[in-house]
């Protein structure tokens, strides 16, 4: 019999989920890789604000939402108010890629994604940048999905293989890879055509939504703008299709 508290009992809700006060605190307490903390809006009864606390010391992101939105992604079940997201697997640093890089005796090869929301997109470039050999994956604290389990299943298993690192601040960290030589191609509207460049030194190659483009602050650090031809009717490639197509596009420079 399986003996977790009732609160994180719930077959409805997916695997990665965390549902209550006492499951919560417990995975949080004993170090369990969380991606985020969500608590429902004006909720901070009992123990949810040591909870907050300990995530906030942790660094693990807190978002607010609708109680509608939380008993959703619950399944139902009795969240007390609060729940997390569990990571798929551990994280790696900028660094860790780096050597990885190093250790294969190769120029550096790192994909940056800006924004990039949707798990199944992140899952795709992921499983894309394991085919292609690229070394890792950049992605930000903020505004984009997570290492969670929708991502490794839409990786194909790619997550055991090319390690993820997640940052606080994309544009700093862009700086930092610069500082080592990388160059920093950006994917976006109004560039050069994305087969005019040369990818055949150390490339950091940054992907963004498909929707809102690269962020401004991003795009004004990369060292080249690229583009890929719109023939129809849509303006823009879905952020995986585009990567995979810039990925290969290193690969015949590399």
């Amino acid at each position: 019999m399986d003996k977790r508290p009732k609160t994180e009992l719930n077959n409805d809700a997916g695997d990665d989920m965390i549902i209550g006060r006492n499951a919560v605190l417990e995975a949080i307490k004993n170090g369990r890789q969380t991606d985020t903390v969500y608590v429902a809006s004006g909720e901070r009864t009992g123990s949810i604000g040591m909870i907050l606390g300990k995530a906030r010391e942790l660094g693990i992101v807190i978002k607010e939402v609708d109680r509608r939105k939380l008993d959703a992604m619950c399944g139902g079940a009795n969240h007390q108010g609060i729940a997390a997201r569990a990571s798929a697997i551990e994280y790696a640093q900028v660094d860790d890629i780096l050597e990885k890089a190093g250790q294969a005796g190769e120029k550096p090869f790192i994909i940056i994604l800006d924004g990039i929301e949707d798990p199944h997109n992140l899952g795709a470039i992921i499983r894309s940048a394991d085919a292609s050999g690229a070394h890792g994956v950049i992605i930000p604290k903020r505004r984009g999905a997570s290492l969670t389990y929708a991502v490794g299943k839409a990786s194909a298993g790619a997550v055991e293989y090319v390690p993820v690192a997640r940052v606080s601040n994309l544009a700093q960290t862009i700086d930092e890879l610069k500082s080592k030589g990388l160059w920093i191609y950006g994917a976006d509207m109004d560039g050069s055509r994305w087969d005019s460049v040369d990818y055949s030194g150390p490339v950091a190659l940054v992907i963004s939504n498909e929707g809102k483009g690269i962020s401004r602050l991003v795009r004004e650090k990369c060292d080249f703008i690229v583009s890929l031809p719109m023939k129809g009717k849509i303006n823009s490639l879905n952020a995986s299709v585009a990567a995979g197509i810039l990925m290969y596009e290193v690969i015949k420079h590399r």
